[in-house]
């Protein structure tokens, strides 16, 4: 790094994230940002502007700047990218994604790829990083968004139709309930209401899918089109 200065090594990061990395350029690129050629590494994504400052603090990330994402490139060694959303949660960071590992330095463009799929599955208002590990139903329903469009057509079709409150409401509470593990007690607790008022607003969104959550296929795509209603880049 000292050699090509940090201007010149963020330039050669941006090289390697936008790929393709020939053996030759894996090669001067390890050699000049000191670096193992063959290595585990993970990408982070954040929006632009969200990106820290070249190597600094003690996790010496390198940053790379772009128009429109900023990219994070970490050598994890035996760590995994698990341990890596940890330490950019304790940074606050902000929202960001976290590709999966790759083996070597010609592979940060896949990593680059994946992390950019992660911080799809931010919300917008988000305000954690997550790993693409942790997200892949949700990283499977944004990269195809013709076929998401069509899920929550599909599936949530009637609920759309509802005033704007009382859908959120019936929404709300299946997000609810699906994050206590489908514990309508729990849930109650976290609404601030009756257990029988979540059971009910769970029987109505039933009838209104033609859906049930007992069914574990129609439980998923009910949880799928939830995912795609809730990461919608527009409200609908």
């Amino acid at each position: 790094m000292q050699r090509c200065g940090d201007e010149g090594a963020r330039a050669l990061l941006g090289v390697l994230l936008a790929g393709p990395v020939t053996p030759d350029l894996a090669g001067r690129a390890a050699a000049a940002l000191d670096l193992p050629e063959d290595g585990r590494y993970a990408v982070v994504a954040l929006p632009a502007g969200a990106g820290g400052d070249w190597g600094s603090g003690p996790d010496r990330l390198l940053w790379y700047p772009g128009p429109e994402r900023d990219f994070a490139v970490a050598a994890l060694g035996d760590g995994e990218p698990a341990s890596l959303v940890r330490r950019l949660n304790d940074m606050r960071v902000g929202r960001g994604g976290v590709g999966s590992a790759v083996a070597s330095l010609a592979e940060l463009p896949t990593g680059r790829r994946l992390a950019e799929v992660a911080l799809l599955t931010c919300p917008a208002d988000g305000t954690t990083v997550v790993a693409l590990e942790r997200c892949l139903p949700a990283a499977l329903v944004v990269s195809q968004p013709e076929l998401a469009d069509r899920l929550v057509t599909g599936v949530l079709g009637p609920l759309l139709t509802l005033p704007e409150a009382e859908r959120d409401v019936l929404v709300g509470t299946l997000e609810v309930w699906l994050e206590c593990g489908g514990s309508a007690g729990r849930a109650a607790v976290r609404l601030y209401c009756h257990r029988n008022t979540v059971l009910n607003r769970l029987r109505r969104l039933e009838r209104l899918t033609a859906r049930s959550l007992s069914w574990p296929r129609e439980l998923v795509e009910l949880t799928l089109a939830l995912d795609a209603l809730r990461l919608a880049p527009s409200p609908r």
